[in-house]
């Protein structure tokens, strides 16, 4: 799909389908073109490279991670939103590598996702080869130098089943086999140029079994400024902040971001995420595929795969968010934001009467994203959206997500979900009822 110059997304009625194989080289910047446009209505279908390890061991990448060229929406325009339904992921990796990672000194300069120097010839973000299998495998074209930014403090590799039901961690013999053929078990995709973090052969956890729940750890629209991928969100994107390099932003740059690095294990197939529009055409893009995770990524990485997504997104006009917005799978609700069953409803109404109540409210969950430097700060900024989107005060809504709700952890340090149930009438006004409804059914 050729690339469009901005000013066609609004003339054009878009593609039905838009089909992704191209990468950036780390930075997502909206003042490049972008692919498709797509049709409101339309899919884009994608194959994602690997995420965090390899992009991290590749100087080469400017962002910390490999996601997709962005895809213009046909129609959005600055203060409109796209809902993106989430309609397939499949891995396609045969197994990964990850684990806890250490910076390596006098290899970057203030951040080394994004900063990278050799420290041998000192070349910035140098491109490299792979020599051998290891922690020192990847050097230095210009030099030879052994150039990875990152090393591992504890790490694993770990293989997967045929049908994708389950990975175990596997020892020192059978990581180094799969070392010597990385870019076939990782199955890179054609036009990826990250070094396959299976090529360190991990091992330091030996025989785990863990069940696998695919989902997509970036996903969302572009930001208003040039931004490394894998700090668009509050936590990693605070790094930038009179950062000593060349994508270093001030506080207010940093609000032009759209949250799309979320690693939220709810992000995953069925759910329904409505992402911002803060430039024209709204630049869908994706990447960061996780084989799975448990809640707030402790370890700062885990399972990245390569895989091919289905996506089909919808313009909302006029619905001006800051962050997104996440209508998970019912599954993946806490027990007290699920909806309502008819036998819990029938009991509620008998305890209305009792007490003289003449009418109950109608609920459905959402959740609103919220992201910052700490916890603390990304459960702030949570609230503060939830309360603007929803016409409520903070209060209103912290009493919502303890009685009717919860806070959870997408990542640490940084990414939240604040869930609660809200009423219908607020959510009928944005137009986000019939999102609601699809996945919740009508309320009760």
């Amino acid at each position: 799909m050729a690339n469009q110059p901005l000013e066609k997304y609004e003339r054009t009625g878009g593609n039905q389908t838009v089909f992704v194989n191209e990468f950036t080289n780390g930075i997502l910047d909206p003042g490049k073109p972008m692919l498709g446009p797509v049709a409101d209505g339309g899919h884009i279908v994608a194959n994602t490279a690997p995420g965090c390890w390899g992009p991290m061991i590749t100087p080469e990448l400017r962002g910390g991670h490999e996601v997709t060229v962005p895809v213009a929406v046909a129609g959005a325009e600055t203060g409109d939103a796209i809902a993106i339904r989430i309609r397939d992921i499949t891995v396609t990796s045969l197994a990964t590598a990850s684990g806890n990672d250490v910076f390596m000194d006098g290899r970057y300069n203030g951040d080394p996702y994004v900063a990278r120097r050799c420290p041998g010839c000192g070349t910035p973000n140098p491109k490299t080869k792979i020599e051998g299998i290891g922690q020192t495998a990847v050097r230095c074209i210009e030099c030879g130098a052994d150039a990875t930014p990152f090393n591992f403090t504890h790490g694993y590799t770990i293989a997967f089943d045929p049908d994708y039901q389950v990975g175990i961690t596997l020892d020192q013999a059978a990581a180094e086999q799969i070392a010597r053929d990385a870019k076939r078990y990782a199955a890179l995709p054609d036009k990826s140029i990250q070094n396959s973090i299976l090529t360190f052969a991990p091992h330091d956890l030996v025989g785990l079994i863990t069940r696998l729940r695919p989902f997509l750890g970036q996903l969302g629209t572009a930001p208003a400024v040039p931004m490394p991928d894998s700090h668009n969100a509050g936590d990693f994107g605070s790094f930038l902040i009179g950062a000593p390099h060349e994508y270093a932003l001030t506080a207010e740059q940093l609000e032009k971001r759209t949250d799309g690095h979320l690693d939220i294990s709810a992000v995953r197939t069925g759910a329904i995420l409505v992402c911002p529009v803060k430039v024209p055409g709204g630049g869908v893009y994706l990447g960061d595929m996780h084989a799975l995770q448990g809640d707030g990524e402790i370890a700062g990485h885990t399972c990245d795969v390569s895989g091919t997504v289905t996506l089909q997104v919808n313009l909302l006009k006029g619905l001006e968010l800051d962050g997104p917005i996440l209508f998970p799978v019912l599954e993946d609700l806490p027990f007290l934001a699920r909806p309502l069953s008819l036998e819990e409803k029938a009991r509620a109404e008998k305890l209305a009467r009792h007490y003289g109540l003449a009418t109950l409210e109608e609920s459905l969950p959402i959740s609103v994203i919220g992201s910052g430097p700490n916890l603390n700060e990304a459960t702030e900024n949570g609230l503060e959206r939830a309360a603007r989107l929803l016409e409520m005060s903070v209060p209103e809504v912290k009493n919502r997500a303890t009685i009717a709700g919860a806070i959870q952890i997408g990542r640490h340090p940084g990414i939240v979900q604040v869930i609660l149930r809200s009423p219908v009438d607020r959510l009928e006004k944005l137009g986000l009822l019939p999102l609601a409804m699809e996945q919740y059914g009508s309320p009760l």
